[in-house]
C-alpha cells in the first residue's frame, strides 16, 4: 500500500513534465527567422540559422527543419529526420529526447552570423 502514494505522485508529475514543451506552433513562431546558439550533450557547439522556408544555415553547411506535431525536426545530408522536444523560456531552448535533456541553446534574433 506504500507504493500507491508513490505510484500516484509519478503520474500526477508526468503531464506537468508534458506541458513544460513548447507546441509545434510556439517551436516555429520563436525559432523562424533566428539563429540559435548553444551546446548538444552528444556534438558540442553550435551556431545555426533556421529560415522561414524550412532552412538550417550553419558554418559551412546546409540542412532542413520542419515541425512534426509538438516537435522539431532536424535533417541533415544522409541522414533521417531526427526530432525534438522543446522547452522554451523567453530567449532560451532546451532540447529533449526521450524524457532527457540533450542540449541548450540561445534565440539570437535575425541572421547575425551571415550563414
Amino acid at each position: 500500500m506504500r507504493t500507491l502514494p508513490l505510484l500516484s505522485a509519478v503520474l500526477f508529475a508526468l503531464p506537468a513534465f508534458a506541458q513544460d514543451l513548447a507546441t509545434g506552433e510556439a517551436i516555429k513562431a520563436a525559432v523562424s527567422g533566428n539563429t540559435i546558439q548553444g551546446s548538444m550533450t552528444s556534438s558540442g557547439p553550435y551556431a545555426e540559422f533556421y529560415a522561414e522556408d524550412g532552412t538550417i544555415k550553419g558554418d559551412g553547411y546546409t540542412a532542413a527543419w520542419s515541425i512534426d506535431g509538438d516537435t522539431m525536426c532536424f535533417t541533415y545530408e544522409g541522414a533521417e529526420p531526427d526530432c525534438w522536444g522543446v522547452r522554451i523560456n523567453a530567449d532560451q531552448v532546451v532540447w529533449i529526447k526521450d524524457g532527457a535533456e540533450g542540449g541548450t541553446g540561445t534565440i539570437v534574433a535575425g541572421n547575425p552570423n551571415d550563414f
